[in-house]
């Protein structure tokens, strides 16, 4: 039998520790998120605001974290967050995002019946407060599973024209797909939040805690229902094409303190 050193155990040991709850990398840009080191000793998760949001916080060798959301709205320039009524300063970097150009076969999805805006309006509603949810009870995971095999075929940020007209920046990530494409869970939580959206489809929300949400969309299948509690890996639904698209895909956007982020800064 070989000797084994055990000194080496503990070293890769320690490494598996560190790695699996490594702070996501900062990008502090509009659409990005900052890890902001807080400074301080508190035994408990510091109560941190953003905007006068609640903050995610991660504990990491011994040191507390913010881990902060930027929207696509935000400004450079100097930003701060606030712990204990004092403020945390971080700048911002300017960032320009490209533009995309879609046409639809219909009109369905821009000129919208009274009908059809009135029920996008109770839509939005929903998704607002689904985007809302902040669990201080639940330890989220930075590191993502990528939720289905495929190309990426629009990245977030883009600067959208529907036939040409402006509407709002693409806030989340596409990734081609045949229908009924498996769709797994990029990290353990609860679903918040299911239904069939006029602009989205099948949509899934799964809150990842602290403030941290998914949102799938144009699902052909959902094989989940509000209250399920996911693993990480495990399938909530099949790729599809309902809702206002061009063809079968998976629109998935992150949000972070209620900022809609690029999901690529958490896939491992």
């Amino acid at each position: 039998m070989k000797h084994i050193n055990k000194a080496a155990i503990v070293c890769i040991g320690l490494l598996i520790s560190l790695t699996a709850g490594a702070l996501p990398k900062s990008n502090p840009v509009p659409g990005g998120l900052v890890v902001v080191d807080l400074n301080t000793e508190s035994h408990g998760a510091p109560a941190v605001t953003y905007l006068n949001r609640k903050v995610a916080t991660v504990k990491e060798n011994g040191k507390w974290y913010g881990i902060v959301g930027l929207s696509l709205k935000t400004k450079a320039g100097h930003q701060e967050v606030r712990l204990n009524g004092k403020g945390i300063s971080f700048n911002v970097t300017a960032k320009d995002y490209p533009e995309q150009h879609i046409k639809l076969k219909t009109r369905k999805h821009i000129d919208l019946s009274a009908a059809d805006l009135k029920r996008h309006r109770g839509e939005k509603k929903k998704a607002q407060a689904a985007f809302k949810f902040f669990d201080d009870n639940v330890a989220p995971d930075f590191a993502f599973l990528k939720p289905v095999e495929g190309p990426y075929s629009s990245p977030f940020g883009l600067k959208r024209f529907f036939n040409g007209e402006p509407r709002n920046p693409h806030s989340g990530l596409d990734i081609a797909a045949p229908t009924g494409t498996k769709i797994q869970n990029p990290a353990n939580g609860k679903v918040v939040l299911t239904g069939n959206f006029f602009f989205n489809g099948n949509v899934v929300y799964v809150d990842h805690g602290q403030g941290l949400i998914s949102m799938f969309c144009h699902l052909n299948e959902i094989n989940v229902k509000k209250g399920d509690l996911l693993d990480k890996g495990q399938v909530l639904g099949k790729v599809g094409a309902t809702g206002r698209v061009t063809g079968p895909h998976l629109h998935w956007s992150v949000s972070l303190n209620n900022s809609r982020i690029d999901p690529m800064l958490l896939l491992e």
